[in-house]
């Protein structure tokens, strides 16, 4: 999951981010509606989380406007304006959901958690790579029928090379979407991820480093179990 964080206090923005990444997804900040309005144009995001008062303007205005133009992300107004009528506004711009500040983060996590499957409706919520299931609402993985203890960061990186299965994907592309477009992790911590996740795929394993390219996820079925 690759969330975009828009939210004009630095410590909250940042705060938010850090749970969200600790769960394993991707998380990009934006601290006006002009950088958010880049990310939105450059980024596919499976959630948005909006604060109203940015020092550019309301973001209900930014919304309308994705909105209209098609964008189906969905999204959540994080925000002091705690008045029914500003609830009220906030849905009818085309939120998903409206939290006031102050909140709790786990009860900010679970309603991402809740809304952000609204946004793959014409996804499928499994995928197949070969002998590999993804349960995308359960988060599991199986291989063979067998299942495989997955870490966050490890099932966000194998779900994003399952969706684009048979094809190389580069460490950029690796990295902004599953750490984030605007975060850079520590040296070498895609290969880390990368050769724990082989590990627990087993042999043969389905997942190749393409030299000075990327990272593959083969789309072959491998022998099955004796």
């Amino acid at each position: 999951m690759r969330v975009l964080v828009v939210e004009h206090q630095p410590e909250l923005r940042q705060a938010v981010a850090k749970r969200i990444r600790a769960l394993g997804h991707a998380a990009d900040e934006a601290p006006d509606g002009a950088t958010a309005e880049s990310f939105v144009r450059g980024y596919v995001y499976d959630a948005l989380i909006l604060d109203r008062r940015l020092p550019d303007g309301d973001a209900i205005v930014l919304l309308r406007r994705w909105r209209d133009e098609g964008l189906g992300a969905p999204a959540l107004f994080l925000t002091a304006c705690d008045q029914v009528d500003d609830r009220i506004e906030g849905l009818a711009s085309g939120a998903d959901d409206y939290l006031v500040k102050p909140f709790s983060m786990d009860e900010l996590m679970a309603r991402i958690a809740a809304i952000a499957p609204r946004g793959r409706a014409i996804r499928p919520t499994r995928l197949k790579v070969g002998d590999l299931e993804i349960d995308l609402g359960r988060r599991e993985v199986r291989r063979r029928r067998v299942l495989l203890p997955l870490r966050p960061r490890e099932f966000a990186v194998l779900q994003l090379l399952a969706d684009r299965a048979g094809r190389v994907v580069s460490r950029g592309e690796l990295i902004a979407g599953c750490w984030g477009q605007n975060r850079e992790p520590a040296p070498n911590a895609e290969q880390v991820v990368v050769a724990a996740l082989r590990r627990k795929l087993g042999q043969p394993s389905p997942l190749r480093t393409v030299g000075g390219a990327g990272y593959l996820l083969e789309d072959g079925d491998g022998p099955e179990a004796p």
